[in-house]
């Protein structure tokens, strides 16, 4: 817990949901531990990207109830579904509104059209309905208790059209999928255009100077320190680039990745990364959005 003034913010990591399937070493699939935000003053709250699984709903809707604060709006940093489908539950459990800057909204629709091809095989039965009910705010600016909120557009990080939250009077940035925190980084949408764009999203981040810095897949072991989360996401891409370099075959990337960071949660979303940057320079003539989706199942 984190206070300026009247403003205080707390995070709750979700478990990620059981899967069926094992990595190439031998582990259970697992997918990364989700993180959620909650802002709040005496009164109103304002929470961020409430996760995937009915269950999850369930375990986090209670946890922000526990606060006892009147949540005004949800917001979702960026399209991929692990961070939104389950906001519709969560929207009508607190009658909050759920707010996303326009890029993202429409990458939200994109993640409804594949959810059939993918999320709903990986976790069959377990993901509520998912419509799309979020709307843009004027300037992508809203207020909490007399607080600014802001949300910036990044560009694309592990995914198009991603934003963080800016909140200036805690010295916080909620960044979503922009920079992550011990899990490893999901790859796959990098595939095509490398690493550079999500590079620039990174200095879009420090540039807001923030000093927390909460990531949207995080062990919940760590802190929220600013300038040690930026300094090893580029760590991470600067080693992914110098292993695709190095490392011949997709198994190769992940047993290496593996070795220079042991205690990364998240093995999973590392296997899926490294079949999907293999997969579409191994196959050119084929479409790097159906190469990066059967990476996953």
């Amino acid at each position: 817990m984190n206070q300026a003034g009247n403003l205080t913010y707390d995070v709750f990591v979700n478990d990620p949901p059981p899967q069926d399937g094992f990595l190439p070493n031998g582990e259970p699939k697992r997918f990364s531990p989700m993180a959620s935000t909650l802002i709040y003053g005496n009164e109103d709250a304002v929470l961020t990207d409430p996760g995937l699984t009915e269950d999850q709903a369930h375990v986090l809707g209670d946890w922000v109830a526990g606060q006892g604060r009147n949540v005004t709006d949800i917001f979702i940093t960026h399209g991929h579904g692990d961070h939104w489908f389950a906001a519709g539950l969560l929207a009508e459990r607190f009658g909050a509104h759920v707010v996303a800057s326009a890029g993202t909204i429409t990458q939200m629709h994109g993640s409804v059209a594949t959810r059939p091809l993918l999320w709903d095989k990986l976790y069959p039965g377990m993901i509520p309905p998912s419509a799309v009910t979020a709307v843009t705010v004027p300037g992508n600016r809203f207020r909490l208790e007399g607080h600014d909120l802001v949300i910036v557009e990044v560009g694309h990080t592990d995914s198009d059209d991603t934003s963080v939250l800016h909140v200036p009077d805690l010295e916080l940035v909620v960044a979503g999928d922009a920079i992550y925190n011990g899990v490893h980084m999901y790859l796959g949408q990098s595939a095509v255009g490398g690493f550079g764009p999500w590079r620039d999203a990174i200095g879009r981040v420090e540039a807001l100077e923030p000093r927390h810095i909460v990531t949207g897949h995080q062990n919940s072991q760590l802190d929220d320190d600013a300038k040690r989360t930026i300094a090893e996401t580029r760590h991470y891409l600067d080693d992914a680039e110098e292993l695709l370099r190095t490392e011949n075959t997709p198994t190769g990337f992940f047993n290496a990745k593996i070795a220079r960071y042991p205690d990364h949660l998240g093995r999973l979303i590392l296997w899926v990364s490294a079949r999907a940057l293999y997969g579409v320079r191994e196959h050119p003539g084929e479409k790097p959005a159906q190469i990066t989706l059967s990476s996953w199942l």
